[in-house]
């Protein structure tokens, strides 16, 4: 799974032990706090998706639009499971749950069961 990314010319992380999304401007030397919202859930993986940051959390699939300092649900139900991991196909956004995987063709707000 995905906690650390690149994403322009930061690195982004998940910390796991505080559930905060972290910065950094210098490859991982000083990181700094960027999101440390409770209401999003508990993030456990991180995906660039175009110029978007995606996040499976324990509430869903959210979304950032802004280095992940703020988040939005894109898919909120229960029905597929619990979102465990994202990835990305070249053509479809795939996703392991705990129901299986499943795949999107419009940017993660419904999906298909693979």
């Amino acid at each position: 799974m995905a906690q650390m990314i690149n994403f322009g010319n930061e690195l982004i992380r998940i910390n796991t032990e505080k559930n905060t999304i972290e910065y950094s401007l210098n490859q991982g030397r000083t990181w700094y706090v960027r999101c440390t919202s409770s209401s999003y859930g508990c993030f456990c993986d991180l995906l660039v998706y175009g110029k978007e940051l995606l996040a499976c959390t324990s509430k869903g699939v959210y979304y950032s639009v802004n280095e992940g300092r703020t988040w939005f649900a894109r898919c909120a139900s229960s029905s597929y499971g619990d979102f465990i991991q994202l990835y990305f196909d070249g053509k479809n956004l795939m996703a392991t749950t705990s129901k299986g995987v499943y795949y999107s063709t419009n940017e993660g707000r419904t999906w298909l069961k693979r």
